[in-house]
């Protein structure tokens, strides 16, 4: 299949944040009637996120760093896992950037599958990348989490920075709450996640979590048994 992209569909879910629109809400106390109108903004960003990605099926969000080129290792597996998944039949979604979401959407698209992404602006790193058939763009970053998390069965994690990092433990807590249910959360590019395995078995050490959070991630390189271990998340 060629590599070019098809033209993105649904330019309505098309959005231009408000430049800085976050960073001045995060700022403090600010007058009522600013507060106000930020809640409408989140309010209508909710919406248009449940409009555009409301319908999507089964699917699958997988996480990792913008800053990873075309033709690094990590950039391959991720490619090579968004092909699978689409031939598997699960919409891909991620968060619509460069490097890792970039690998994920094209692998997808290059095997027929839906590629979908959250995008946010930054103020470097962070446009949609080519391969998207569908994408929306967010002023906030909670609104973003939100929607990555909310219409998947099932996760996989990458190598990333801070960013990443968020995502993994946010939706490791949303985990084991049991604010949603124990879908998978598969951690690939295993070299990198023994890292935090160190932290996590600190953290057991110190009882601030407990002996069964050491089995919530499964980490793995190999794409099939991802597959398989996603497909739980269907039973």
């Amino acid at each position: 299949m060629s590599d070019e992209p098809n033209e993105m569909t649904n330019a309505a879910d098309y959005h231009t944040p408000l430049r800085d629109e976050e960073r001045q809400f995060l700022r403090g106390k600010r007058r009522s009637a600013e507060e106000l109108a930020t809640a409408g903004r989140v309010f209508l960003e909710f919406v248009r996120g449940f409009s555009a990605l409301g319908k999507l099926g089964k699917c699958v969000t997988v996480f990792g760093s913008a800053r990873f080129p075309e033709g690094h290792r990590y950039y391959t597996l991720a490619r090579n896992l968004g092909r699978r998944l689409a031939e598997e039949g699960y919409t891909v979604l991620t968060g619509g950037g460069p490097g890792i979401m970039e690998a994920a959407n094209r692998g997808a698209k290059e095997a027929g599958g839906l590629s979908v992404g959250c995008n946010i602006e930054l103020p470097h790193e962070q446009e949609p990348n080519r391969y998207l058939d569908r994408f929306v763009e967010f002023e906030y970053f909670f609104v973003r989490k939100v929607m990555l998390v909310k219409y998947s069965q099932g996760f996989v994690f990458m190598p990333g920075g801070f960013g990443t990092m968020d995502e993994v433990f946010e939706t490791a807590t949303l985990v084991q709450t049991g604010k949603i249910e124990r879908f998978p959360l598969v951690a690939m590019g295993t070299e990198f996640w023994s890292n935090i395995a160190n932290l996590r078995d600190a953290a057991i050490a110190e009882g601030t979590i407990d002996e069964a959070d050491r089995g919530m991630f499964h980490r793995t390189d190999d794409v099939e048994e991802a597959l398989r271990i996603l497909a739980q998340g269907e039973e």
